[in-house]
């Protein structure tokens, strides 16, 4: 279901989202659509402590990895593999 939202603007705010949105060929609603949508993108989700607790948890830990040389040839090596000239 879809909602309906207003926002009151000054004039001077409004004029500058429309010339954004014309600049790019959209109405002013689609740019004000996408615009929520990345700052909506932009904020976090979920709590902060608690993402920390998780992150701290982990970096006690002492996981396995390889030699970083052997790993970046590795890696350097699977380049152009499978590809035709």
């Amino acid at each position: 279901m879809a909602k309906r939202l207003q926002v009151i603007l000054k004039d001077p705010e409004y004029r500058e989202i429309q010339r954004m949105a014309r600049s790019r060929h959209l109405s002013i609603a689609e740019w004000v659509r996408q615009a929520l949508d990345l700052a909506r993108r932009r904020e976090p989700l979920g709590d902060v402590g608690k993402k920390l607790a998780v992150i701290r948890t982990a970096a006690r830990h002492d996981y396995p990895s390889g030699d970083i040389d052997r790993m970046l040839a590795e890696i350097e090596s699977g380049y152009g593999v499978g590809t035709r000239p």
